[in-house]
């Protein structure tokens, strides 16, 4: 699905679980490119999605407990840091031991 799609289907969308599913398919696009600098130029001009698009994405996944967003001394978000995170590893460690358990991992 091209980034672009995908964020329309984001705003749009009415149901919560259809909205965390795109806005994580959303970050995961976005994090594989996290290495590249300047960060919110290169996700603003090769993928065509703002920065803010992303982020509001971030924020609402950090909001239904999907997610949790670094921070700095000062309090400020760092997005780009967790999006770093997110590309190295995929999946955290609590929830990889439960899905290898047998059992449902929890979020």
């Amino acid at each position: 699905m091209e980034s672009l799609e995908l964020v329309k289907r984001l705003k749009v969308s009415r149901d919560e679980k259809e909205k965390i599913k795109l806005s994580w398919k959303l970050v995961k696009l976005v994090a594989r490119h996290a290495r590249e600098e300047p960060f919110w130029n290169f996700v603003r001009e090769n993928l065509k999605v703002k920065p803010e698009a992303v982020k509001e994405s971030m924020l609402f996944l950090e909001e239904k407990g999907e997610l949790r967003i670094k921070r700095s001394v000062d309090g400020r978000h760092l997005y780009v840091s967790t999006l770093k995170n997110i590309r190295d590893k995929p999946v955290r460690l609590d929830r990889w031991l439960g899905l290898t358990s047998g059992r449902r991992p929890t979020r």
